[in-house]
C-alpha cells in the first residue's frame, strides 16, 4: 500500500494557483487510472485504487497548506504505514516549469507544506518536486506561488501533468528512471516521431504514399531513316 499525496489549499479560489500543482497531478492520476470518486477522509480527500502492482490511496489535505502534516499524518497512521510509503506531490521554485525531481529525505527547503509533514511524520518519505520557476526575488515569492498559472503555460502544464500520470506506476513501484522517462516523453518528445505522444490508441503519422495523377507519357524514339532500296523507289515512283 502507497499513500500519495498532493499538496495545495481547498477552495476554487486556490484551484488554478501554482502552489496547487500537487493537487492537480492527483486529480490527473486519479482520473486518469479509474479510482474510486473522492471523498471525505483524513480531514482531506481521499480516492483509492491500483498502479500497477501496488494498492494506492490518493490524498488532498482540506487543512491548508502550512498545516498538511495534519492530514497526512492521519492517513499514514490509519493506513498502518510507515514514512517510506508516502509519496508527496508538492510545487518546486527551485526547478524551471516542465521539470521534476524525485527525492527521498532531507529538509523542507521553506515549503510550508513540507515543513508541516516533517512536524508530523519527520522526513523519511519520498517527493516528487515539480517544477514552477522562480519569479526572481523572494519578496515576490508569495504573490507567486499564490497566483494562476498563465494562459500560455496551460499547454505545458497539460503536458506535464500528463506525464506524471503516466508514470504513476512506476512513482508508486519506485522505479525513478521510469517516471523521469513518462514525463520527458511528454515534455520533451523526440523531435523525428511525427507526433506528440498521446493515448493507447493514437495512430502514428501516415507516411506519404505515391504521388497520384496520370503518369508522365514514355518519350517516343526517333523514327529510323528510310534504307537505301526505300529510296530507290520512291525516286522511280516519281518519274511513271
Amino acid at each position: 500500500m502507497k499513500l500519495i499525496v498532493g499538496l495545495g489549499n481547498p477552495g476554487a479560489k486556490y484551484a488554478a494557483n501554482r502552489h496547487n500543482v500537487g493537487f492537480m497531478a492527483v486529480d490527473r492520476m486519479a482520473a486518469d487510472h479509474g479510482f474510486t470518486p473522492w471523498r471525505s477522509r483524513f480531514q482531506g480527500e481521499a480516492a483509492e485504487g491500483r498502479l500497477g502492482e501496488e494498492r494506492v490511496t490518493l490524498l488532498k489535505p482540506a487543512t491548508f497548506m502550512n498545516l498538511s502534516g495534519q492530514s497526512v499524518g492521519e492517513a499514514m497512521r490509519y493506513l498502518k504505514l510507515t514514512p517510506q510509503d508516502v509519496i508527496v506531490l508538492h510545487d518546486e521554485l527551485d526547478l524551471a516549469p516542465g521539470k521534476v525531481r524525485l527525492k527521498t529525505g532531507g529538509g523542507h527547503a521553506g515549503h510550508n507544506g513540507l515543513r508541516s509533514i516533517h512536524q508530523h511524520i519527520g522526513e523519511g518519505y519520498r517527493r516528487l518536486r515539480i517544477g514552477i520557476g522562480h519569479p526572481g526575488h523572494k519578496d515576490r515569492v508569495a504573490a507567486y506561488v499564490l497566483s494562476d498559472f498563465a494562459k500560455a503555460e496551460e499547454a505545458g502544464l497539460d503536458d506535464l501533468l500528463r506525464g506524471i500520470s503516466d508514470g504513476a506506476a512506476a512513482l508508486a513501484a519506485g522505479d525513478d528512471a521510469r517516471v523521469m522517462n513518462a514525463v520527458a516523453a511528454r515534455v520533451s518528445p523526440p523531435r523525428n516521431s511525427g507526433t506528440r505522444p498521446g493515448g493507447p490508441g493514437d495512430a502514428p503519422a501516415a507516411k506519404p504514399g505515391p504521388r497520384s495523377g496520370p503518369k508522365p507519357a514514355a518519350a517516343e524514339a526517333p523514327p529510323e531513316p528510310p534504307s537505301f532500296a526505300d529510296r530507290l523507289r520512291a525516286l522511280g515512283d516519281r518519274f511513271r
